[in-house]
């Protein structure tokens, strides 16, 4: 009874379940499964080697059973990520009268931090309170990171300067508290305190600080952290680096996120990762795609957040080709069982162009929801396929575990309005907003507003436009009925939504230019030279027309009369053979 724990606790450190489990067999023949001391060191080896199944099962068997034991089971529930279990099982061990010790406050606390459960937490430290129960820095960390996560802030406080002893980790929880919430000047008050009291930061410290930093955009306070790891010699790991990366990123001082990441071990895949989400939420699609391809080439291997992110700039630049090799390489690693993943490769096939190959990627998810049904109706939706998007829809609304929001009632709108479906448009706002009460947004207000006004239903467009409550007018949107009204060539409807768009942007040329065709058209002479009287008054200018085409990575810009690109001697003499040889081919289809 003195031999077997001693050894099963060896097991246990080394994390070998093998033997463990032949000494397991050994007690089970020795008979000493009845001593409480030795079952327990055996569901203690089980839990510490990962197998909690076992443990479980062997706590279950036992016919006496101590804290220690019940302990481990509590903490095999929190670890398998079953809190709410956890805290099950924790109030079974006091209904039988078992006396929990700071082990278990420690991990019931974090249980209940976990599923922010806030009202059970508060009940077992109340208990705690009124029994009298002096709080060590073990139990004191656990409470203040319960109220913390659950947002008491002032609670977590309390708790926090009441410990005696605090240990880094009592200063790490009530950082990492304010950190949540992105309360800068308290997290640095706080490392401050913690300096004077000469408690030695960790990682854990200087990531909560930079994380909070990085929720405000505070690059003051994250330099100042910055300098301070570089003059106390902390060498950079991969939480500190990412943080760091992040906060640079967020702050959109690319440049200083390139030199931490120069910096940091290149061996994990964290940092390749942190840097390719920041280039592209920075618009920086080609380097987040460059880096991707030289991560391959440094033998770091992908994980799913690596594909989802170089999937996202492929999605943005409509790069279909690299987004293929992509999916080439998620199958490779056989990752296609990852929502997340498949989600984001079905965006962007959908936003690509590649409509079938999302069909495929669609049909194979085992688990749909609003956000993939919402990639599809899109992607038939904006190529013109709007009764496959209309159908789509109707096929999601017989799922009864999914419930539309609003933008997925966007996407359909806008596959009406790529369709010129004005009643079906006009029926799904209807149902959007009577059935599924959701409050119409501008852009609710702007797709339903232009396939009316393209439709020549002007003046629907123009009341639905009046009528819109709690929703400020906006330019994009008046410019759209303002197109309308020239189209389908309403004069007077046309002045009154120039009058507005004037007055939200006086300085806008677009306006007045097309407002002195309108009175051209109606022989309104007198009118358009008001008009352009008043833009020569405001020193405004039509812009000349622009176009751009990507080649090779490379965006080329071209004006109206431009001659400034230094291949444009040779584009136009293409754009005069171009036009000499469509002149032929308009002469002999007329002919013939």
């Amino acid at each position: 009874m003195y031999t077997y724990p001693s050894v099963l606790k060896v097991c246990a450190g080394l994390g070998n379940a093998v033997v463990g489990e032949k000494i397991h067999c050994c007690v089970v023949k020795s008979g000493f499964l009845v001593d409480v001391v030795v079952s327990s060191a055996i569901v203690c080896m089980y839990a510490k080697c990962k197998l909690f199944a076992s443990a479980v099962q062997l706590f279950d068997e036992m016919p006496h059973r101590d804290v220690a034991c019940w302990n481990t089971v509590i903490s095999c529930y929190h670890q398998d990520g079953q809190a709410l279990k956890a805290l099950e099982v924790f109030e079974t061990m006091v209904n039988y009268g078992f006396e929990p010790d700071s082990v278990t406050f420690a991990i019931v606390f974090s249980a209940c931090a976990r599923v922010l459960d806030l009202e059970r937490g508060q009940r077992i430290h109340e208990e705690l309170i009124r029994k009298g129960v002096e709080l060590d820095a073990f139990v004191g960390s656990a409470i203040v990171d319960m109220y913390g996560k659950c947002g008491c802030l002032d609670r977590a406080r309390e708790v926090f300067e009441a410990i005696p002893m605090k240990n880094v980790v009592s200063w790490n929880t009530m950082i990492g508290g304010y950190s949540l919430r992105g309360d800068t000047q308290s997290c640095l008050q706080l490392f401050s305190r913690m300096n004077r009291e000469r408690i030695r930061p960790t990682s854990t410290t200087i990531s909560n600080l930079l994380i909070a930093c990085s929720r405000t955009s505070d690059l003051r306070h994250g330099k100042i952290i910055h300098g301070c790891l570089i003059r106390n010699c902390i060498s950079f790991d991969v939480f500190i680096g990412s943080s760091l990366i992040d906060l640079y990123f967020k702050c959109a001082s690319v440049r200083y996120a390139e030199s931490v990441f120069v910096m940091m071990p290149k061996e994990d895949v964290v940092s390749w990762n942190v840097m390719i989400s920041g280039y592209v939420t920075t618009g920086s699609y080609f380097k987040a795609l460059d880096l991707f391809h030289e991560m391959r080439i440094n033998n770091v291997r992908p994980d799913a957040v690596t594909f989802t992110g170089a999937l996202s700039a492929c999605t943005q630049l409509s790069a279909l080709e690299q987004g293929k090799e992509i999916h080439q390489q998620i199958k490779a690693d056989d990752l296609e069982s990852n929502e997340i993943l498949m989600t984001a490769l079905l965006d962007m096939y959908a936003k690509c162009g590649g409509v079938e190959e999302a069909q495929m990627v669609f049909d194979k998810l085992q688990v749909k929801d609003i956000v993939s049904w919402t990639s599809m109706v899109v992607a038939h939706g904006s190529h013109g396929q709007a009764s496959k998007a209309l159908n789509l829809f109707q096929d999601m609304l017989k799922e009864p575990s999914i419930r539309p929001d609003r933008i997925i009632f966007l996407a359909v709108l806008s596959a009406c309005n790529h369709g010129g479906l004005v009643e079906e448009g006009c029926h799904y706002f209807k149902q959007m907003t009577d059935e599924y009460a959701i409050k119409p947004a501008l852009e609710h207000y702007s797709c339903l507003i232009d396939l009316l006004g393209r439709s020549g239903r002007l003046k629907e467009a123009f009341d639905m436009f009046s009528n819109m409550q709690d929703i400020k007018a906006d330019a994009g949107l008046l410019g759209s009925l303002f197109a309308a009204c020239s189209l389908h060539k309403n004069l007077e409807l046309g002045v009154k939504v120039a009058e507005q768009l004037i007055e939200i942007n006086p300085d806008d040329h677009s306006t007045y230019v097309v407002l002195a065709n309108m009175y051209a058209s109606s022989g309104r002479w007198d009118k358009v030279r008001k008009v352009r009287t008043e833009m020569k008054e405001r020193g405004l200018r039509k812009n000349p027309g622009c176009s751009w085409i990507e080649i090779d990575k490379k965006i080329h810009q071209f004006f109206a009369e431009d001659d400034s690109h230094q291949h444009a001697e040779f584009i136009y003499d293409c754009l005069q053979s171009l036009s000499k040889h469509m002149r032929k081919k308009r002469s002999s289809m007329s002919l013939s």
